[in-house]
């Protein structure tokens, strides 16, 4: 190794020229370093705690250095030259040195590289060199010579290292690499499983998300795992967990059983986790060995916090100089306050929920009271707009804004996010995934995506503090080469017995059952689920007030290419009918209500509905699209037992959220109750669900009288099956579009798949390829 050069040397070559302003003349007089001078150097002077070596499998390396190298490799302060040599003996140019010094330093900034152009011979560097080149002369630590020239193909000089390493240790901290990784909205969809069709799916599984959970801590050890809530409902399988293999005392659920195997840190709950009310939730969380947090439900009665509001994670992580340290990561959990709307019946007068940005705001203190390093939020929400409006639904954007949140796992929109967002929403970058400056991650739904946060921190006396973040979406393969099956044999059991729940029979259809186009056609897919629900609450009222009042029926379509998902339908072939097709037709677990209200009701409520309608402008003859994507297909509710038209030259009188936006808009045309006009005084029940009865959608909200039964429409359509035996899926066409212009191009998008089932003399023809996979067709 050399020797140092003397200070008073050092000291008037920095006067004379920073680091690398030594004319050649100089430089030809002092030792040129080697590869292996410079690793053990520059490991030495990080304080960096050295492995064995043992990785380290080159020739002509001894094994005194084979740890300097193995830790060199390892953060890139060398490059490797052949596979079986390394060649520690050969002189080191002041580019691979200038080079792996700057990738030493993991501070997340990106330095522009037009701060290379003053140098006459940069075009001699390597283009993958330029952004660390550009870092190195950024960060002060090579300055170039007064000819303006880095002479970077020029061996290294002693005297020129002994500057650049001292420059680098100034520049140079103990820096953390933490990853945060997330799921949320997985639904039960713990295995690759779709058990409406009732055959193995890529396109979703938990276990398959267990393997990019794999990798990515392969990847980086300082890892965290979160889930975004939604866990224990939405298919069959937590259906068949809830209801037919009830939960034991001391038994786990199947969902609490994959996230231990996995190691997660903590979840928090959403809004499908209240569905089936707080006793079961207790019970499914009484056994999970990792803690849920939740900050902005409270118990109605004391007002204090229902669930715990936060938590710190003491992560055991390993620094930039390989010295093992802890950091505190902080975590809370939202969950939209519309749950006291949604399943009212489960929690009116138990709970009550604040506003979640108020709620995140008030708890952060309290963690940094607490030493958190890194606070990161679970919010099973959207991400809504720029505007704060208390008690909003989306708020996940607005949360970014918050001071002192660190990283966001969203969900409750099944989006994904990086990707497109509103234009409104600023300071948004999707390259990074940051939105004001803070990395979030939205990984999809049912387990097609894991969403990755990177977060450097920098040592800031005896804490630490984060200086950047990045964030990711990694999606699940479209095979089963990544199935955990470790995984899959943990909910083995379970999986098993929601199978064979599924394909018990209850009846026969004599035609296939689709819905394909039910947001454009009365469609029997709703009819059949209208029908049911008529017939049960017919039945439950009778010897009650309501028993002469004439009953109609709202469904609506719940798959129907749902948030871009080209293959989000339903299909039920015509013949046997079982229980997998019923919740096909019917997916969640609601139970059946009733509503007391008038005629005016009934058409406000269509009126809402019609919503879903973009406007038809008739005096053009350009391509019009009819669906307006921002309305959720489970809003546009038919109601059977009236007839009426949708006028959609007309403007909505609601928005998506029921917001009056064009007062005295009609679309509700020729409404009527028994073949004549609608007394809008009449006073009619309806039959709906308790998510609708709980709701404010307009007419619904004026409602005089709800009642909610304990009995699921799911049931209900299974009974009806059962007491006809052979059912007819056709629709009664109480609903059509008023004529549209003659000239009018209207177009709407649904699955390729429809092409084969559209309606014989229908006004509906296939154009071809739509968007995003789905298919064009027209509609006159």
């Amino acid at each position: 190794m050399w020797k140092k050069i003397s200070a008073s040397a050092l000291a008037l070559s920095i006067a004379v020229s920073g680091f690398a302003n030594v004319n050649e003349a100089d430089a030809a007089k002092v030792d040129q370093v080697t590869r292996g001078e410079y690793v053990k150097a520059v490991i030495d002077s990080m304080g960096i705690e050295l492995g064995t070596g043992k990785t380290v499998k080159f020739t002509d390396v001894p094994d005194s250095l084979k740890p300097y190298i193995e830790k060199a490799i390892e953060l890139k302060l060398i490059e490797v030259k052949t596979g079986k040599k390394f060649k520690p003996n050969a002189n080191i140019t002041r580019e691979e040195a200038a080079v792996g010094l700057a990738n030493a330093i993991q501070d997340g900034k990106t330095y522009p590289e037009d701060i290379l152009k003053k140098y006459k011979d940069i075009n001699s560097a390597k283009k993958e060199n330029l952004d660390e080149l550009a870092k190195a002369i950024s960060l002060g630590f090579l300055t170039g010579y007064t000819d303006k020239t880095l002479k970077l193909k020029n061996v290294l000089a002693e005297n020129h290292f002994d500057l650049l390493l001292e420059r680098f240790l100034k520049e140079y901290k103990s820096t953390v690499s933490l990853r945060i990784l997330g799921t949320s909205d997985i639904h039960t969809n713990i295995m690759n499983y779709d058990y409406y069709k009732d055959t193995e799916s890529n396109s979703l599984g938990l276990v398959k998300v267990a393997t990019l959970i794999k990798n990515a801590r392969e990847e980086n050890s300082n890892s965290l795992l979160f889930d975004n809530g939604d866990a224990i409902q939405g298919t069959p399988l937590g259906s068949y967990k809830q209801a037919v293999d009830v939960l034991e005392e001391g038994e786990e659920h199947p969902s609490i059983t994959a996230m231990e195997y996995l190691d997660y840190d903590a979840s928090t709950l959403g809004n499908h986790e209240f569905n089936y009310g707080l006793d079961y939730l207790d019970e499914v969380y009484d056994d999970a060995n990792f803690p849920f947090v939740n900050a902005n439900i409270r118990d109605a009665s004391s007002g204090s916090y229902k669930y715990d509001p936060y938590v710190i994670v003491e992560k055991e992580v390993v620094d930039s100089k390989g010295n093992k340290t802890t950091i505190k990561v902080g975590v809370t959990g939202i969950v939209p306050p519309q749950i006291l709307n949604w399943d009212k019946s489960h929690l009116l007068g138990k709970v009550t929920v604040d506003d979640s940005v108020q709620a995140v705001e008030k708890v952060i203190p309290e963690m940094q009271n607490q030493g958190a390093d890194v606070i990161v939020v679970l919010s099973h929400s959207g991400l809504g707009d720029t505007t704060h409006t208390v008690g909003e639904e989306d708020v996940t954007y607005l949360l970014s804004k918050v001071d002192g949140v660190d990283a966001i796992i969203s969900g409750h929109a099944h989006g994904v996010f990086p990707g497109k967002v509103d234009d409104t929403l600023t300071g948004v970058d999707t390259e990074k995934g940051t939105m004001n400056g803070v990395p979030v991650v939205m990984p999809g739904k049912y387990g097609s995506h894991l969403g990755v946060i990177d977060l450097t921190l920098e040592e800031k006396g005896e804490e630490w503090e984060v200086v950047a973040g990045t964030s990711e979406v990694r999606e699940i393969a479209k095979d089963s080469s990544d199935v955990d099956q470790a995984l899959a044999a943990a909910v083995e059991e379970a999986h098993e017995g929601t199978i064979e729940y599924v394909r018990q029979p209850v009846g026969k259809t004599s035609a296939d059952i689709h819905s394909y186009f039910s947001q454009v056609l009365d469609d029997p897919s709703i009819q059949i689920v209208t029908n049911a629900q008529s017939l049960y609450v017919q039945q439950k009222i009778k010897g009650t007030e309501f028993e002469n009042l004439p009953v109609l029926s709202a469904g609506a379509p719940f798959k129907a290419g749902t948030r871009s998902d080209p293959e989000y339908y339903t299909y039920v072939p015509a013949g046997e009918l079982a229980i997998k097709n019923v919740a096909d037709l019917y997916l969640y677990d609601n139970t059946l209500a009733i509503l007391k209200v008038t005629g005016a009701d009934v058409k406000e409520w269509l009126e809402m509905s019609a919503g879903q309608f973009n406007q038809i402008d008739s005096t053009s003859n350009e391509e019009q699209q009819l669906i307006n994507t921002d309305f959720r297909s489970y809003n546009y509710d038919v109601i059977d037992g009236v007839t009426y038209e949708i006028d959609v030259t007309q403007p909505a009188k609601y928005d998506a959220s029921g917001n009056v936006v064009n007062e005295g808009a009609e679309r509700i045309v020729n409404l009527q109750y028994k073949g004549e006009p609608i007394d809008l005084d009449q006073e009619f029940i309806v039959a709906t669900n308790n998510y609708r009865a709980n709701g404010s959608f307009p007419g619904v909200r004026n409602a005089s009288h709800i009642e909610v039964y304990p009995h699921e429409n799911r049931q209900a359509i299974i009974d009806y099956i059962i007491a006809n035996e052979t059912i007819d899926p056709s629709a009664d066409n109480n609903w059509k579009f008023a004529e549209l212009p003659e000239s009018a191009n209207v177009v709407f998008e649904s699955s390729k798949k429809a092409v084969d089932s559209i309606p014989e003399g229908s006004n509906i023809e296939y154009l071809g390829d739509g968007t995003d996979g789905f298919g064009k067709y027209s509609i006159k």
